[in-house]
């Protein structure tokens, strides 16, 4: 494993750990984190929420339920190295974050990794598509098989649940496997002739 991809992985470890310290700090603060820190729809005073509101979360279940899917879809998208990683999650904070703010009711505080999470969901079934390397396509049949039910998660279904951060994340990691440059694959080119053989490369 390269040391891009190390780098990586430790750095989403160290989101969800950063996430924990958040909420045992808001806990003590009786959730004034959240309202500081959360995503308002609506509001132009705080564009920098994009940013923090999916470190918040509402409460010790809420961050329960998001910790090991984080963990294991991104570091499933870690695997790409620390550039793509860091590149992805920009992007699907930015259109989630964008989606929330407009699609959201005046007003509405809304925190939470889910976006995070819908997003690596999306980019992982994306690249491998994309990518079409033996790698990537085990990802996303693995990826599909242990996590293909939520993509009822981006239909509003519960009441306080933001259907908004799953539809818009998942389209922001469409949209990083998308965009993103395909990795290279290593070609050899072979130029010396021998007898009776043709030139050519060899593409592992």
């Amino acid at each position: 494993m390269t040391q891009s991809r190390i780098t990586a992985i430790l750095t989403v470890a160290g989101m969800l750990a950063a996430m924990w310290v958040f909420e045992v700090l808001d806990f003590f603060m009786f959730g004034s984190l959240d309202y500081r820190f959360g995503l308002r729809s609506w509001d132009t005073g705080a564009p920098w929420a994009v940013l923090t509101a999916p470190f918040m979360h509402g409460n010790f279940q809420h961050l329960i339920g998001n910790s090991l899917p984080f963990l294991v879809l991104g570091s499933l998208v870690a695997f790409s190295g620390l550039s793509r990683f860091l590149s992805t999650t920009l992007i699907v904070m930015a259109v989630s974050g964008v989606g929330i703010w407009f699609f959201s009711a005046p007003a509405t505080v809304t925190v939470g990794a889910s976006g995070l999470v819908f997003g690596y969901f999306g980019y992982t079934v994306l690249r491998g598509i994309i990518e079409r390397k033996t790698v990537d396509i085990v990802i996303m049949i693995c990826v599909v098989l242990f996590y293909g039910t939520m993509i009822w998660g981006v239909l509003p279904q519960y009441p306080g649940v933001s259907w908004q951060a799953h539809l818009f994340g998942f389209i922001g990691g469409l949209i990083a496997a998308y965009v993103l440059p395909r990795r290279e694959r290593r070609r050899q080119i072979d130029q010396r002739q021998q007898p009776g053989a043709q030139g050519g490369y060899y593409a592992p």
